[in-house]
């Protein structure tokens, strides 16, 4: 298992934040990813998603699947994405920060599912890299996910 974290300041009160970062809309520009969720928004809701807009086409099949597993509004949400060969964690956290500011802690879980131990124990440092990147971006987009929800 392989983890990285980050946080971020924004400018933005926390309920924001939260409506920009937790809730899952039908098609995020920011990641040019849409979703397709089942049951309700929190925890236990279970969803799809795909790149690019889906524009009324049922996703895939083979869409890669995912789950809320922690959800305290406006504190924390916790995501679990399943891929054939491996498990995507995240988790962000909300804190206030001052009377108009958050901030934003990220942290991604990647668990390979199967596989060699060898193989695993020689990509480590890789995969490391990789997760600490994946981090560093959702950070980067926070700016541009807040325009989008508030904007």
């Amino acid at each position: 298992m392989t983890t990285a974290s980050g946080s971020r300041e924004v400018p933005h009160p926390r309920q924001e934040v939260w409506r920009a970062l937790a809730v899952l809309e039908p098609y995020c520009a920011v990641c040019d990813v849409s979703y397709v969720v089942t049951g309700s928004a929190g925890k236990g809701a279970t969803f799809v998603c795909v790149p690019g807009r889906l524009d009324g086409v049922a996703p895939p099949a083979t869409a890669p699947k995912g789950e809320i597993v922690e959800w305290q509004p406006p504190r924390l949400v916790v995501t679990r994405l399943e891929l054939t060969p491996e498990t995507w964690t995240t988790r962000i956290e909300l804190e206030k920060a001052g009377s108009a500011a958050t901030r934003v802690t990220v942290t991604v879980t990647h668990e390979p599912r199967g596989g060699s131990r060898v193989a695993r124990w020689m990509t480590r440092n890789a995969m490391q890299r990789l997760v600490q990147r994946t981090v560093d971006g959702e950070l980067a987009k926070l700016p541009a996910h807040i325009a989008q929800a508030v904007g």
